[in-house]
């Protein structure tokens, strides 16, 4: 990939509807270029399918979160079983460093999220965490 390759993508992910000719004059291509351009990055698979993000996708949780969390002895597998069971875990990623999980975890309320943290840091095996909230999502997808 090159660098208009790496621009095309850039533009599609903020606004895959926008028009070829737009996208086109925004690039400083031509529309046979864009679309010969867009017809190999999914040839190639580094294109795999275009979504749609509403307003709902965005905002569907007042307060959201990443809870840093570190855990004890070779009970990660468990943990995270666990943690897939709460409705509030929008998703779980494994990591290196200095924490084991990162979670992400959306509420409707202040209240609704300090009640899902003292639940996590109640789970066995948990010897630390650190959270933070989302204040202001600037790009997403």
């Amino acid at each position: 990939m090159d660098d208009l390759d790496n621009q095309i993508i850039a533009a599609l992910r903020a606004d895959s509807r926008a028009p070829l000719s737009a996208l086109a004059d925004a690039l400083g291509t031509t529309r046979t270029t864009l679309r010969a351009r867009i017809a190999r990055l999914q040839e190639r698979g580094e294109i795999v399918g275009f979504t749609v993000l509403t307003r709902a996708d965005v905002m569907h949780d007042a307060v959201r979160g990443l809870m840093m969390i570190g855990i004890e002895g070779r009970g990660t597998e468990r943990v995270i079983r666990q943690l897939n069971g709460f409705a509030e875990v929008r998703a779980v990623h494994s990591t290196n460093g200095r924490w084991d999980v990162i979670i992400e975890i959306g509420t409707a309320t202040l209240e609704d999220f300090d009640a899902v943290l003292t639940r996590i840091r109640r789970l066995e095996g948990i010897v630390a965490s650190e959270t933070n909230l989302l204040l202001k999502t600037r790009k997403a997808g």
